[in-house]
C-alpha cells in the first residue's frame, strides 16, 4: 500500500502511452495495471498465471495496480503480460529499475560513489544438455515438421529408436558400453538421415519458412566434443556453458549477468545481461555505461574480485581487486582489506536474488527475455528493500512511542525519527503534526 503511493506511476504512462494506437484495435489495459503486475510477479516470486489469479483475490494487489475499489474478475490474460513485456522492451524494464533506485531517497548518499561489482550466471529454463537428448529431439522435430507440411518420409525409425533406447540404458560392463556406443552412433545416423530427407522434400517456400528452425539441427549434428560455441538447446540456441568454479555445480547453462550494488546501502544500481561468456573485466565498461544511464553519474571507485584482475581504471573509474593488497603497506593495507571484506556482501545479494526474485531460473524466451528478467529482478529487489526499510522505520517509531512513559530520553529519539520521516516524504506534513 505504501509502495504504491511512493512510485511515480505517471513516468510509466508518459513513456508507454506512445507505444499504443489511439484509434486501432481493442482498448488497451491500463498501463499502471500492467506495470504493477510485472513488479508484483518478481516481488513475490510467482508466475504470470499466479500473479493474475492473486490480483483477483488480493485487495492490496489491486490498490497497487491502481484500483480504488475491489474489482471482481481477472485483470488480464496471463499471455498479455508476455505481449506487454515485448511492447515496452528492455528500455521499459530499465525505466522500472530507475524508478526503484529513485525511491530509495537519502539511503543512496551512504555509498558516496563507492560501488561493488560482480558477475553471476542466470540459468536458462532448459534441461541438462546431452548429445543423446538433442539428437532424439531433432528426430521428433523432423517428424513434426513433416506432419505439418504433409510430407511422407521414407522411414520413421519408430521401432528401431525404441530398441536403441533400451541399449543405451546400461554401461556397466564392457559389452554394454560397446552396445551403447553403437546405439549412440546409430541414433546420430538416423537424425542426419531425417534432416537430409526433410530438406530434400520441402519446397522452396517451405525451406525458407523453416530455415531458422532447421539451422540448429545441423549445428548440433556437426558439432564435436571440444568445439566452441556449441548448441545446448534447440529452442534456446544462444545459451552458453559457463563455469564459475562452484563446488556443487561445475557448469551452468544460461547467460552471464553483471550487478553493481552500493558498498554500504546494498542498493542495486545496475543490472546488465551479457550475451556472451566474456572475461569479467571486459564486461565492466558496459556495466558502467548502464550505471551512468540509470543514475546520471559515474562511481568514483568499484570493488571487484579476482575475476576483474588486470583492470586498474575503466572509463576513469578506479577498480580495486584483492591483488592490490600486494602493493599496499601499513594503514593502506588495512583499509583495503576492510574494503575487500565489504565486497563479499555482494555474494549474499546474488544468493538473495536467486532465492527470492526469480534469478535462479529464467523462464523468459530468447535473448530479449534474458535482458527482461535481470532488469525486473533488480527492480523487485530494490522495491523489496524499500518496503523492509519502511517497516523497520515505523517499528522504531512505535518502540519510541511505547517507551515514552518509561524513559524521558525517548522523546529525543522520537523527534529524530519524525524529522527523518519528514525528509523522506513518506507521509504528509499534517500527518506528522498529528502524530
Amino acid at each position: 500500500y505504501q509502495l504504491a503511493n511512493a512510485i511515480q506511476w505517471s513516468v510509466f504512462e508518459e513513456r508507454f502511452t506512445p507505444l499504443y494506437s489511439a484509434n486501432k484495435g481493442r482498448p488497451a489495459k491500463p498501463i499502471r495495471r500492467m506495470v504493477g503486475l510485472l513488479i508484483l510477479k518478481h516481488l513475490r516470486n510467482i508466475s504470470d498465471e499466479q500473479v493474475v489469479l492473486g490480483w483477483s483475490e488480493n485487495v492490496y494487489y489491486q490498490y497497487f495496480c491502481g484500483e480504488q475499489t475491489f474489482a471482481a474478475g481477472m485483470p488480464c490474460e496471463a499471455s498479455e503480460l508476455v505481449h506487454f513485456r515485448q511492447r515496452i522492451g528492455s528500455e521499459g524494464m530499465a525505466l522500472i529499475l530507475a524508478e526503484s533506485i529513485r525511491i530509495q531517497g537519502e539511503d543512496k548518499d551512504e555509498d558516496k560513489g563507492e560501488m561493488i561489482v560482480d558477475t553471476t550466471v542466470q540459468p536458462k529454463n532448459i534441461t541438462f544438455p546431452t548429445d543423446d537428448k538433442l539428437r532424439k529431439k531433432i528426430i521428433h522435430q523432423c517428424k513434426k515438421i513433416a506432419q505439418e507440411e504433409g510430407i511422407k518420409l521414407p522411414r520413421t525409425y519408430q521401432r528401431e529408436l525404441k530398441r536403441l533406447s533400451y541399449l543405451q540404458r546400461f554401461r556397466r560392463t564392457r559389452e554394454q558400453r560397446q552396445q551403447a556406443r553403437k546405439a549412440d552412433k546409430r541414433i546420430l545416423t538416423i537424425a542426419r538421415n531425417l534432416v537430409r530427407q526433410l530438406k530434400a522434400r520441402l519446397d522452396e517456400p517451405g525451406q525458407e519458412r523453416y530455415r531458422e528452425r532447421i539451422a540448429p539441427f545441423e549445428r548440433v549434428l556437426a558439432q564435436k566434443k571440444h568445439d566452441q560455441d556449441k548448441v545446448y538447446s534447440l529452442h534456446e540456441p544462444h545459451v552458453q556453458c559457463i563455469a564459475k568454479g562452484k563446488a556443487h555445480v561445475a557448469y551452468e547453462f544460461g547467460t552471464k549477468v553483471s550487478f553493481i550494488i552500493g558498498k554500504h546501502s546494498g542498493i542495486i544500481y545496475g543490472a546488465l545481461n551479457i550475451e556472451k561468456n566474456d572475461y569479467d573485466g571486459h564486461t565492466l565498461a558496459a556495466a558502467l555505461e548502464q550505471f551512468k544511464a540509470l543514475n546520471g553519474y559515474r562511481p568514483r571507485r568499484v570493488l571487484a574480485d579476482l575475476g576483474y584482475r588486470g583492470r586498474k581504471t575503466v572509463q576513469g573509474v578506479e577498480v580495486l581487486t584483492p591483488d592490490a593488497l600486494k602493493r599496499a603497506s601499513g594503514s593502506q593495507r588495512y583499509r583495503l582489506r576492510r574494503a575487500m571484506h565489504r565486497r563479499s556482501n555482494v555474494e549474499a545479494t546474488v544468493s538473495y536474488l536467486k532465492r527470492c526474485h526469480r534469478l535462479a531460473r529464467n523462464f523468459y524466451k530468447g535473448v530479449a527475455g534474458d535482458h527482461y528478467n535481470v532488469l525486473l529482478v533488480a527492480a523487485a529487489a530494490s522495491f523489496a528493500r524499500w518496503m523492509r526499510a519502511f517497516l523497520a522505520f515505523w517499528a522504531h517509531v512505535w518502540r519510541c512511542v511505547q517507551g515514552m512513559w518509561a524513559k524521558r530520553g525517548v522523546f529525543v529519539g522520537l523527534e529524530t525519527a519524525l524529522q527523518r520521516l519528514q525528509r523522506m516524504c513518506l507521509c504528509p506534513q499534517a500527518r506528522i503534526q498529528c502524530l
